[in-house]
């Protein structure tokens, strides 16, 4: 396999301290931010789903606590593995009943690195 692309961004649950939703915003942001349209006009390749690998670093104040399925659900096309690693951030934020438990703001790391298959 050959890296194509590296991508990074920033997810955060502002109310509910879910790391696993603030890991699938920092996906979300990730692959919004870039166009693979160079794998097919560059490199040709034409079938995605079996010729691209993702693998997805996740930065987390609870790495145990995120769902990696839920997280592989982002990404559409290819292979998907994911890896959570101590980091992230969480902060002072504000508790409002309605929008779930605590006051804590959890920020999550997520670095995607795109390959192409040999």
């Amino acid at each position: 396999m050959k890296r194509f692309l590296v991508e990074f961004a920033m997810g955060t649950d502002l109310h509910g301290q879910n790391v696993t939703k603030a890991a699938c915003k920092a996906v979300r942001n990730a692959i919004s931010n870039c166009c693979l349209c160079g794998i097919s006009d560059c490199l040709g390749v034409e079938d995605l789903d079996n010729k691209m690998h993702i693998h997805v670093k996740l930065g987390s104040t609870n790495p145990d606590g995120i769902d990696v399925e839920q997280v592989k659900k982002e990404l559409p096309l290819g292979t998907v593995d994911v890896e959570c690693v101590p980091g992230g951030m969480q902060c002072e934020g504000l508790h409002v009943d309605e929008f779930g438990e605590g006051d804590k703001i959890t920020m999550v790391i997520a670095a995607l690195t795109v390959y192409i298959k040999d």
